[in-house]
């Protein structure tokens, strides 16, 4: 999906330890969608990760993704907790709140005189597993109760 290019570079080492084959497919626009679940399906894809971008951060598109993965069979996840309430299955990423909160902090020290220059840059720290019971049931997955457990949100 978005930036795959980059994001497959970036995970072929972690995917290669896990005894797993990436097949990155670029998506830009909605109309490729159903053609790129496609060839998902034909290369025997077992699931799906989207990468962030800007096409993934649409309401709309995301609802697609979502329709197409039920429709597919083919279990979804990203890094956007938003992706799980427009019906994808699952999203493991940096919790948007604490996200918010650091960018406040950053504000009022450049407020305050603080050049932007001088704030170093910071990593997530706190991140959010969200898990989507309704969207497993319709593609026929059953979540481990050991995964719930471990689940930040859970959407019935």
């Amino acid at each position: 999906f978005p930036d795959s290019a980059r994001a497959s570079k970036l995970y072929q080492a972690p995917a290669r330890e896990l005894s797993l084959q990436l097949h990155p497919i670029g998506v830009t626009s909605p109309a490729n969608l159903e053609s790129a679940f496609k060839d998902a399906v034909k290369a025997r894809s077992g699931a799906l990760a989207m990468t962030a971008g800007a096409f993934l951060s649409a309401d709309a598109n995301q609802k697609r993704i979502a329709d197409l993965a039920v429709k597919y069979r083919l279990p979804a996840i990203s890094d956007r907790d938003d992706f799980v309430a427009n019906g994808g299955l699952m999203s493991y990423g940096a919790d948007d709140s604490e996200r918010f909160k650091r960018v406040a902090v950053f504000v009022d020290k450049v407020l305050k005189g603080t050049k932007p220059a001088d704030i170093p840059v910071e990593q997530p720290r706190k991140f959010e597993l969200v898990i989507n019971l309704k969207a497993a049931k319709q593609i026929g997955l059953i979540m481990p109760p050991n995964v719930l457990a471990r689940a930040d949100k859970v959407i019935r």
